[in-house]
């Protein structure tokens, strides 16, 4: 399934190349070598080396990560075009992931997951997050998610 993510990434880049688009032939670049540095990381670990969607779709969540702190650091530091461009390649990379859930649909999922397993206190939040994660993956802020279930769990 993960060659699906990749093949699109890969004839976008085509297409962005034929119209000369510079940031996102950059940005689509960016991808596609951490797609590769987390293949290569996968090689001789004994489980199957291919990555699967998850695993790439995470690759971008971390992309999204650092550039929203370089961006923070530029906009600190007075660089606001610096801080610009990488919040242009944060659009560029958000369009390969799934739509992230709002505010309100966090709360909702964190109430369901904290009846689901259980949860009487802040001690079962590993136990929470845990479900949160592999039932929402890709498409759940897992920081604002964290919030919300201390919040609840108090």
């Amino acid at each position: 399934m993960a060659a699906g993510l990749r093949e699109r990434i890969n004839a976008d880049l085509k297409e962005a190349m034929k119209a000369q688009d510079k940031r996102r032939t950059a940005t689509l670049r960016l991808i596609t070598a951490a797609f590769k540095d987390r293949d290569i990381q996968s090689r001789g670990t004994g489980k199957d080396d291919t990555p699967t969607e998850a695993d790439l779709q995470g690759v971008l969540t971390r992309m999204i990560k650092q550039r929203r702190e370089s961006a923070a650091t530029y906009e600190e530091g007075g660089r606001p075009e610096l801080a610009e461009a990488e919040r242009a390649e944060i659009a560029i990379i958000e369009t390969y992931l799934p739509r992230q859930m709002s505010e309100e649909e966090i709360r909702t999922a964190v109430a369901a997951a904290i009846e689901a397993t259980g949860a009487a206190g802040l001690k079962d939040m590993g136990r929470v997050m845990a479900a949160l994660k592999e039932r929402y993956a890709g498409r759940i802020d897992m920081a604002k998610a964290g919030q919300v279930t201390r919040d609840q769990l108090k």
